[in-house]
């Protein structure tokens, strides 16, 4: 029977990854996975993550299966992070998440709960957007559309192109926003424009999906909130699909969730169970270990202050390295300006150059970024930013 497939190709990313393990070459860098990395090139474990695991350890006393919706107080906390505890949408009782395995997993589940309100129904992506969104998705039955987002030339969001797309929608329609660190662009939209998209939504009946993936990295774990929360004033429906694998550091652990909030309690009682019935097609319960380390940090107060400092350096740290970035490729007298890599946000960038000059790169200088020149501002260093920047130039 497997005479009848043939090999696939490496995915774009990940078998950038396997590439760069590959090369000899002691001066490459790899800036194509999306993960966080430090000083060192190593993608740490926060220490509150490893003190919530200790306690974790000492009270947990079973393995047995986890309900679909998960940790309950996994949930509670995470849509108070999310949405902040006096949030009217709350007070209302008009949310109910599950817990997933990983962002990826929250955003498949509310994917198919939407196919199943609206089968085949038309979602629409922002150009570009995460290579991803759109086979995770796509394959559900939801037809992938797309709507203007980042102008190549200014580096910058076309809003008013968004807006003048978004304006033709209606109720039969969905459309994705990220809720801050847009990736691959690093180009987020301001509050305003927040406003004026939440209000959009209103007026057209269009429902806003959310894949909120990096909550803390760009300016911080509240202020990244801003777009959600607007949002669901707004609104009497949306979905959110949730990852805590940037800003928990908890990669491996596949930690996520699926959001869904309805007009009303009722509608939310009935996303709910089908949100648990999707799950059980799936995968039938989600992992434990990563939302056990969640919570715990969540309802612990002191924990919960470490790990707000973590995410904090974090987003610090990042920040000062695109400024290096940008500063060097300056001082170097690059033909390009590179300015706009300091006003983005999170942790990914598009340097704007072409494949051919992403593949020299990679060939000539062993410094592994995406085709569509997406590069991990966290790859960066104090150590490899002269020569990162030297070889940019040289391709340009």
């Amino acid at each position: 029977m497997f005479e009848a497939i043939h090999k696939l190709p490496d995915d774009p990313i990940l078998g950038l990854s396997a590439a760069f393990a590959r090369d000899p070459n002691p001066r490459k860098i790899d800036l194509g996975a999306g993960v966080y990395k430090d000083e060192s090139g190593t993608t740490p474990i926060f220490a509150a993550v490893k003190r919530a695991e200790a306690l974790w350890q000492e009270q947990e006393h079973t393995k047995v299966y986890l309900p679909q919706p998960g940790f309950s107080d996994f949930n509670d906390a995470m849509l108070q992070l999310i949405f902040g505890a006096d949030h009217p949408a709350l007070s209302a009782d008009r949310a109910r998440s599950v817990m997933t395995p990983g962002g990826s997993g929250g955003l498949r589940v509310c994917a198919e709960l939407l196919n199943r309100c609206q089968t085949g129904g038309d979602l629409w992506v922002s150009r570009p957007t995460w290579g991803n969104h759109t086979p995770l998705i796509g394959s559900t039955g939801l037809r992938i559309r797309e709507y203007p987002y980042y102008d190549d030339a200014s580096h910058s969001v076309m809003f008013e192109d968004m807006l003048s797309a978004l304006g033709r929608l209606g109720p039969q329609d969905i459309v994705l926003l990220h809720g801050c660190c847009h990736n691959p662009t690093g180009a987020d939209l301001s509050r305003e424009q927040w406003q004026a998209i939440a209000k959009l939504a209103a007026e057209r009946g269009f429902l806003p999906f959310i894949d909120f993936a990096y909550q803390g990295l760009a300016e911080g774990l509240e202020e990244d909130a801003y777009g959600v929360r607007v949002m669901a004033e707004a609104v009497p429906e949306m979905a959110v699909a949730y990852s805590c694998s940037k800003n928990f550091g908890l990669y491996r652990e596949r930690i996520g969730m699926s959001i869904a909030l309805a007009k009303d309690t009722g509608a939310a009682d009935a996303s709910l169970t089908h949100m648990t019935n999707i799950a059980r097609q799936i995968y039938s319960m989600p992992p434990s270990h990563g939302g056990a380390i969640v919570k715990i940090i969540l309802h612990t107060p002191e924990l919960y202050e470490q790990w707000r400092r973590e995410v904090d350096a974090m987003r610090l740290r990042i920040n000062d390295l695109r400024a290096l970035l940008a500063d060097t490729l300056a001082a170097m007298n690059a033909p390009v300006d590179f300015g706009f890599i300091k006003s983005q946000r999170g942790m990914f960038s598009l340097l704007g150059i072409g494949k051919e000059q992403v593949l020299r790169l990679r060939q000539e200088f062993s410094i592994y970024i995406v085709d569509s020149s997406r590069l991990n501002i966290a790859g960066v260093s104090p150590e490899n930013v002269d020569y990162l920047a030297e070889s940019i130039i040289a391709v340009l």
